[in-house]
């Protein structure tokens, strides 16, 4: 064993960086602080040591063969778990510095996930905390390749590890003038005539907001798709159709949110791109967890 991680770990971190950049050579390299040269060499030694075609040249791009992405996808975890493993034992002393790439969706970008990032960079600040918002199919994809460390996703992961810290009531969002806009709780099926403004196929609230009007005994009339949240409330504001969508403290004051009879929510996860977690991430990991502790939603 001692034999080949020594002889193969630069080489297998190469063709994993260059799989995680879709076989862009000079991204790749940047993402290891090397020179493309020196890339293109530890891909080429793998090759020859292995005895296998891994990459293959299109003009100036190239991309991995079957093997070469099947061997990228074997060794990506492994890798990342060393890797971990490693600076945990480094870091276990400080562990009051360092970084976490943290991901979490669209519909939780005002609130409470905000107030608690707040409260954790007060706790720790030597920890840099990098952002992203997304969908939570492309979170999970960045949890997989290794672009963030942690992430909270609806719904949970099937492959990766994952707690369930609560779950997000979704509501009906609709104009403020609308004749069901004042009920304290309405049935999904009193919308059946409505025109829906939803989220592309893709976003899993779009595949909930059919799944659940189909269950209902109707198929949404969906007229616009809207990749962003704030942009379909501004459209109910206007008239233009009603939603299902989660609370928001800062939609426009002409959208009312009415209560659904029924059992309408998403569960929410707590998830890691590893078993094993960086001093940094375990602290923000830890603190997610500690405050979503007495959770409902």
């Amino acid at each position: 064993m001692d034999q080949w991680l020594s002889l193969f770990a630069p080489q297998l971190q190469a063709l994993a960086a260059l799989a995680a950049h879709d076989g862009h050579m000079t991204r790749a390299a940047a993402a290891l602080g090397i020179p493309q040269s020196s890339m293109s060499r530890r891909i080429h030694s793998l090759e020859g040591d292995l005895r296998t075609p891994l990459l293959v040249h299109a003009g100036r791009t190239v991309r991995l063969t079957a093997a070469g992405a099947d061997l990228a996808r074997r060794i990506r975890d492994p890798l990342r778990e060393l890797g971990l493993a490693i600076d945990a034992v480094v870091d276990e002393g400080d562990g009051e510095h360092g970084s976490v790439r943290f991901g979490f969706p669209l519909t939780m970008g005002s609130g409470r996930l905000p107030d608690l990032l707040s409260a954790f960079r007060r706790a720790r600040p030597g920890i840099t905390v990098t952002l992203k918002q997304g969908h939570g199919s492309e979170l999970v994809r960045d949890l997989e390749t290794g672009t963030l460390d942690l992430a909270v996703t609806i719904p949970p992961p099937k492959l990766l590890p994952h707690i369930v810290i609560g779950s997000q009531e979704i509501l009906a969002a609709l104009p403020g003038a609308h004749p069901l806009a004042g009920a304290k709780k309405i049935r999904l099926a009193q919308l059946r005539s409505e025109t829906f403004i939803a989220n592309p196929p893709d976003y899993h609230l779009r595949g909930t907001t059919e799944r659940w009007c189909t269950a209902a005994g109707f198929t949404p009339a969906i007229a616009v798709e809207v990749t962003e949240f704030a942009t379909i409330r501004e459209l109910i504001a206007r008239g233009l159709g009603v939603a299902l969508l989660p609370h928001d403290d800062r939609a426009p004051s002409d959208v009312a949110e009415v209560p659904l009879a029924g059992e309408y929510r998403r569960a929410v996860a707590l998830a890691r791109a590893t078993t094993t977690l960086a001093p940094a991430t375990r602290h923000l990991h830890d603190f997610i967890l500690d405050t979503a502790e007495g959770r409902p939603g």
